[in-house]
This record gives structure tokens, C-alpha cells and sequence, in this order.
């Protein structure tokens, strides 16, 4: 019996899927959370997140490139289905303290900043505090009147650090959740 790596219930036959970059072993209840990464012991089995091995008449609609993109995915040759958060630029962690520096070093106030965005007070405040992320027009925004890079700090290097070694199958996510207590 292996151990599902997120929600810790003992299965027979875990399926590996991936969730946000993760490729995590689960039960059969998890397998909803993310897209099946096709194994070879797998591909007779489909699930509603699995690409066929069909010409794209899945009736799926709009999945014609997730079969060119599964060539650089490290899977075992097998294509896999496109993640919304595979093109997602990941935003800075100190995103707040960026703006509010790039923000004093022009001399503005924070209601003298939202004016020249077109934006409230009350959200550049909540931006500059950290209690609220920027949507992307207001990300693009920001970058270009204040003149920073909010995005893609150095972020690639910590996927390779948690790769997962699925002959130990004893990590699961609580061993990786760092909690604010």
C-alpha cells in the first residue's frame, strides 16, 4: 500500500498527476486536483484531465497544442494536457516592497500613484501592505509607470528542488507546507 501524497489515505493503485508544476502520486479521489502525467503502466486508462492518444477528436475543444507540448515536459514520452499555470508569470515575493520603494523614489504619495494609474487609493495601499496581489493590467501598469519588474524572480530553480522521489513514498504535501502559525 502507498501512501496518497495529498490527502494521506492508503491506496493499492496510486495514479501520478500534476498539480501547479508538483507531480504528485494520489489516490483516486485526488486525481480531480490535477492533470494525469501518463506513465506506461497507465496509458490504457484515461481520466477526464488525460489526453488521448486520439487525432484531437476528444471533443475537449481547444486542446489542438497540448499534444506538441508534452515533448519537453520530462514525462515518459507521452503528451500531456496544457496547465493554465504552465504560462503564468510567477510575481515577485517582495512584490510590496518593490512598489513602495519604486514609489518614494519618485516622490509620490500613495493616492498621487493611484491618480496616475487611473486606480483607487485604497488599492495601491493594499498592494503596498502585501494583502492583495496585482491582476495583471495592474501589474503592467505598475511596471511601466514605476519602472520595476515585478515578475519571474528567480523562480525556476525551485521547482528542481522538490522533484519527487516516488520509490520513498513517504513525503507528502504536509511535509512541505510551511504553516503560519
Amino acid at each position: 500500500m502507498v501512501q496518497c501524497e495529498m490527502c494521506g489515505a492508503e491506496t493499492s493503485s496510486p495514479k501520478t498527476i500534476k498539480v501547479e508544476g508538483a507531480k504528485l502520486d494520489v489516490c483516486s479521489n485526488c486525481t480531480d486536483f490535477g492533470t494525469e502525467v501518463k506513465t506506461a503502466s497507465s496509458s490504457s486508462t484515461t481520466t477526464k484531465y488525460s489526453t488521448g492518444s486520439g487525432s484531437g477528436s476528444s471533443g475537449g475543444g481547444g486542446q489542438s497544442s497540448g499534444s506538441t507540448a508534452g515533448g519537453s515536459s520530462g514525462s515518459s514520452g507521452g503528451s500531456r494536457r496544457r496547465d493554465m499555470f504552465d504560462e503564468m508569470d510567477e510575481i515577485a515575493t517582495d512584490y510590496d516592497d518593490l512598489i513602495r520603494r519604486a514609489r518614494e523614489n519618485k516622490g509620490l504619495s500613495q493616492s498621487d500613484l493611484a491618480n496616475e494609474l487611473n486606480e483607487k487609493a485604497s488599492l495601491i495601499r493594499k498592494l503596498e501592505r502585501g494583502d492583495t496581489l496585482p491582476s495583471d493590467r495592474v501589474q503592467q501598469k505598475l511596471e511601466r509607470f514605476l519602472e520595476i519588474e515585478l515578475s519571474g524572480r528567480g523562480t525556476s530553480t525551485d521547482d528542481t528542488e522538490w522533484e519527487s522521489d516516488t520509490s520513498g513514498g513517504g513525503t507528502t504535501l504536509g511535509d512541505v507546507v510551511k504553516r503560519k502559525d
